[in-house]
């Protein structure tokens, strides 16, 4: 059993926060011109990145002590200037007055996620999926492995809690490309045996210990046959063997992919609260 101590939630949302910097930082850097936007902020980040991308939002606040409401307030303007509403992310386990500040300047409760986890070790059991085959991407087969993924992601799965958001093919397929090109990140590619088909992919970044899934999509016409437990098998054991401890993934709750994590091992640790602040919304 693992045991969500407020000390465990601080460490898996810093790392959130810092796959968040990382990949800001790289478009920065990458694209000048871009509108990036980095804040630090209760131990938290708050990170703008492209016009409509997943990425834009504040997340891991609250470990730091209660919110300091200047800088908040700086943060929803330099939202506003961008004409984007805010989203942020309070866990089960953060400081209790962050709810109720962002309740008392008019954010919106609109849904939840769950952070799941699994330990790691060096004799996990690899992935192997008769009739299909699961490679690590390289460069070359970026284009194809983003295709791949956004196409499963452009058709969801409807078990469980819907998402309170969904984003047009255009606003996910820059952020996958920012997300899985810094450092730290694997991809994998599922391709058919017969004809070398690509039919699901997904990617990990390994840090600090940490294997972080992220990113793990199957087309449409091929869920069901068991591809995301053959791939979710072989990133954990390439993460364990590369010395990581601790596997850790978001999901919607009661979602199919909630229900093939927990068949695998994986433990319900906390969950997230997803409040929003719409642009130009006015403190109530």
């Amino acid at each position: 059993m693992i045991f969500a101590s407020t000390e465990l939630a601080a460490r898996l949302e810093r790392a959130d926060c810092q796959l968040l910097q990382d990949v800001a930082q790289s478009m920065a850097n990458r694209r000048p011109e871009a509108p990036v936007y980095i804040q630090p902020i209760a131990g938290g980040l708050a990170v703008f990145t492209n016009p409509g991308s997943p990425l834009n939002k504040l997340a891991g606040l609250g470990f730091e002590g209660a919110v300091d409401e200047a800088l908040l307030e700086e943060v929803e303007k330099e939202f506003g200037l961008r004409k984007a509403d805010l989203q942020v992310e309070v866990t089960s386990l953060a400081e209790p007055s962050v709810a109720r500040l962002l309740s008392k300047r008019g954010y919106v409760l609109q849904g939840f996620e769950n952070i799941l986890g699994c330990r790691l070790s060096t004799e996990m059991e690899d992935g192997h999926l008769d009739g299909f085959e699961i490679e690590v991407s390289d460069s070359a087969d970026l284009d194809s492995w983003v295709d791949t993924v956004v196409t499963g992601f452009a058709a969801p799965d409807t078990q469980g809690v819907a998402s309170h958001e969904s984003f047009p093919r255009e606003a996910i397929e820059p952020a996958i490309r920012d997300l899985v090109e810094i450092e730290g990140f694997a991809r994998y590619t599922v391709s058919s045996s017969g004809d070398g088909r690509p039919v699901g992919g997904g990617s990990i970044r390994l840090h600090a210990g940490l294997a972080q899934l992220c990113g793990a999509a199957t087309v449409p016409e091929f869920r069901r046959r068991g591809v995301q437990t053959a791939l979710l098998r072989r990133r954990l054991a390439d993460a364990g063997r590369a010395g990581c401890e601790l596997a850790v993934v978001a999901t919607m709750p009661g979602s199919k992919s909630h229900e093939n994590l927990q068949r695998r091992g994986f433990e319900l640790l906390y969950s997230r609260a997803m409040f929003v602040r719409e642009s130009g919304s006015q403190e109530s």
